[in-house]
């Protein structure tokens, strides 16, 4: 007999001594729901909801019941950790009296985070040469040496291949030594298929009730019919707002100089390259001639080159091709992936495709770059993601201007065709109007071109004096929140410590910032959606301007272009849709937790006056509006005056992001976050560790391109000594070390280092 569903989802916040909420009780009911009538659910749930576990307890039901895998997919690695090391296992022990066994899960992810067997017995060549046989050879030779004796000698241990098992980690350089991507691998025709980490990893997979992976990895799945996924009809994307993005960036694809130069490096003897080496050169006059930004069309010379460098690079596909499977190795398959790619690249740039767009753009570490990249990827997800299962989607953020359907349809599910679908709002456990204020500073000029006026740095200043600190200030731009950052320090002095996305590491600067009640920390988009500190450490929440996406931005502007020939308003569609889902992300940052209170500013007069304002108001918390200066300031010090003291913070315990079937605890990882003690985790409604909960920046990519993830270790810098002692040069440490150039540079120069660019 089917377990009820309430005696379930009570067990569950019994079983982990959570309290339920009605919000929670609803999106469960409406979860289950939704799968016995097959129509898709969006659900906004706001933070303190709990829904990681008003879906876990549906899914493990529904796959118990049916004998089918549950899919969760989840956008970043923290939740991700988050589901996986504390909410399954919790709620699995929870569950086993009521379901007469245990639920099982596990975590899937791809190629590139196990060991390959068969490139640790020299099945591939070597991704550095020669640094295998330093492994081999002198293991004290330095570092990187040191890790891959490691490497080698953790292989003859681990039952997983995991990566993330493996603590201390490793440098990047040194993992590519033992893993291979999901293009490189020889498949079922690799001698050491049954010893595969990853075909074991995915045959356990098949077995459990729910699997974990990410946005990425679920969409590969879905698009290319990899079935690396097992057959399921319940699929759960958390963090939902993100999957578009996620999507897009996962079939945009790129081509450059210097990935012409690996491929020709990787053929070697296998194949004739002087052909390609040359296009190679043709392209990167061709390319390094175009002005960055979005090309509408392919210009004649630059279709020239494309067109050389996927004949040459046809002509070595053919080259490279075995006179049979067997004489398929490592060396061959790793030059036909790099080949491959080349040919598939250039050969869709010049398709011309009708929702491509492609432009180009400039790297710091790779110089020029021609991308291409879909306009859209709602009839993607529609067809690819959206058929043969039910999807639930959830959020704090997916309701825009009061509805779901500017989100809707950008995930396919509007127009004509489309699939069944309901949206659901179950609200938040907080008293919004009465723990926060949204405050627009009308008095000020709406934001110019020529970067923040005297008038807004005059009203920063005021507010954060009046809070005695306690600030995070969002910004849309790094030179908005590095001009600001520098003229509060010089009004402030010592009296109130400034920090600055990119004076370090961002999650040693939300450490700080969590520390020290006077602390402000300013930044651009990663903190806009990552930062999750609850207390009296942040009562101030500043948002310098609507963050509109830029008017150059090649997506954005044809996405907009091609909604207006339609005849729709494509500035309402992309841009106003964009700034409200990072306005709700940003203003969400300030109440983390039922005792939470504070202000979150708004600099930009725009947000009352404009013929958008309300669409943009509505896409926000329910806050308790205002304009009054006065009065602001004064909830301001009053705040400041009562604040309970802010609590120290550590780092936490060591965890492990390992797949597992639920049997046994996972083993332990290092992975940098910010924590603070609290008695319970308010967003996803279980108690927390012994250990102090997470107050953590998620792992991800700042697209200003000015600050990265890496929290530097004491091997970080000794990697970076290394580095400077063999002769290196500042951009291939940086690669080396997978960061971008000016962050390598900014701490190799707090380390006394010189470093040749």
């Amino acid at each position: 007999m089917p377990a009820d569903l309430d005696a379930l989802l009570h067990a569950a916040v019994q079983g982990v001594g959570g309290v339920e909420r009605p919000g929670q009780v609803q999106m469960a009911h409406a979860v289950t729901d939704s799968v016995a009538e097959g129509s898709h659910l969006l659900v906004q749930a706001g933070t303190g909801t709990g829904k990681s576990l008003a879906y876990l307890v549906p899914a493990i039901k529904h796959a118990v019941e049916t004998g089918r895998p549950a899919i969760v997919a989840t956008a970043t690695l923290a939740l991700q950790a988050q589901i996986v090391d504390r909410d399954l296992p919790r709620i699995a022990d929870a569950l086993r009296p009521v379901l007469g066994r245990r639920p099982t899960y596990g975590l899937v992810k791809g190629r590139r985070n196990y060991l390959c067997q068969h490139k640790l017995v020299g099945g591939y060549p070597d991704e550095d040469e020669g640094l295998i046989s330093v492994g081999d050879v002198d293991a004290g030779a330095g570092r990187l040496g040191q890790e891959v004796t490691r490497l080698r000698e953790w292989a003859d241990e681990t039952d997983s291949g995991d990566r993330d098992e493996l603590v201390p980690g490793v440098s990047e350089r040194a993992w590519r030594q033992v893993s291979v991507s999901a293009d490189q691998c020889l498949g079922q025709k690799c001698p050491m298929v049954q010893e595969c980490f990853v075909e074991r990893a995915r045959a356990a997979a098949k077995d459990v009730d729910v699997v974990v992976t990410n946005h990425s990895f679920m969409a590969i799945d879905a698009f290319e019919g990899r079935q690396m996924l097992p057959e399921h009809d319940l699929l759960i994307i958390d963090e939902a707002h993100e999957l578009v993005d996620r999507v897009t960036s996962t079939i945009t694809d790129d081509l450059t100089a210097g990935m012409i130069s690996t491929a020709v490096k990787r053929c070697g003897r296998l194949a004739d390259t002087a052909t390609l080496g040359e296009m190679g050169e043709f392209f990167d006059q061709i390319l390094g001639q175009l002005a960055e930004g979005r090309l509408m069309g392919v210009p004649d010379n630059l279709a020239l080159a494309l067109t050389r460098l996927r004949d040459a690079a046809r002509e070595v596909q053919s080259e490279l091709k075995p006179a049979s499977p067997a004489d398929n190795d490592g060396s061959r398959q790793m030059a036909r992936a790099a080949v491959d790619e080349l040919f598939d690249n250039a050969e869709r740039i010049l398709e011309e495709r009708e929702l491509d767009v492609t432009w180009v753009s400039q790297d710091p570490r790779r110089g020029s770059v021609l991308r291409v990249a879909p306009m859209s990827v709602a009839m993607l997800l529609r067809d690819k993601v959206f058929d043969d299962r039910t999807v639930v989607m959830t959020s704090a953020t997916l309701e825009l201007g009061g509805t779901f359907d500017a989100i809707a349809g950008t995930l396919g599910l509007r127009g004509e065709g489309g699939p069944p679908w309901s949206g659901l709002d179950v609200g938040s456990p907080f008293d919004y109007p009465t723990q926060a204020i949204a405050y627009v500073a009308q008095h000020l000029p709406a934001p110019g071109r020529d970067g923040t006026s005297t008038a807004t740095m005059d009203e920063i200043e005021t507010l954060i004096r009046v809070a005695g600190g306690r600030t995070l200030g969002l910004f849309s731009s790094t030179r908005a929140a590095k001009a600001a950052a520098e003229e509060m320090r010089i009004r402030f002095g010592d009296d109130i410590p400034v920090l600055c996305q990119g004076d370090d590491q961002t999650s040693t600067l939300v450490r700080a910032f969590a520390s020290d009640a006077t602390t402000c920390l300013f930044g651009t988009m990663s903190l806009w959606q990552g930062v999750d500190v609850p207390g009296s450490a942040c009562q101030l929440v500043l948002i310098d301007r609507i963050p509109f996406p830029r008017p150059d931005d090649p997506l954005a502007s044809a996405r907009s272009q091609a909604i207006a020939k339609m005849g729709g308003n494509g500035f309402m569609a992309v841009s106003a849709t964009h700034a409200a889902l990072r306005l709700s992300q940003g203003a969400g940052r300030l109440i983390r937790r039922s005792s939470d209170r504070g202000v979150v500013a708004f600099l930009d007069s725009r947000m009352i006056s404009a013929r958008y304002a309300g669409f943009l108001q509505r896409s926000l918390p329910p806050f308790w509006p205002t304009t009054d200066r006065g009065l602001v300031l004064q909830a301001l010090k009053r705040l400041h005056e009562t604040a309970d003291p802010v609590v120290p913070v550590e780092r936490p315990a060591e965890r492990s992001l390992a797949v597992m079937s639920g049997q046994k605890e996972a083993a332990p990882t290092a992975e940098p976050t910010v924590t603070m003690p609290v008695t319970e985790s308010e967003d996803s409604g279980l108690p927390a560790d012994p250990s102090p909960q997470e107050a953590r920046i998620a792992p991800g990519h700042d697209p200003s391109g000015s600050v990265g993830e890496r929290d530097w270790t004491a091997e970080d810098d000794e990697e970076l000594r290394d580095g400077a002692d063999l002769g290196l040069t500042l951009e291939e440490l940086a690669d080396h070390l997978d960061v971008a150039v000016s962050e390598a540079a900014a701490r190799a120069t707090s380390l006394g280092l010189s470093l040749e660019s």
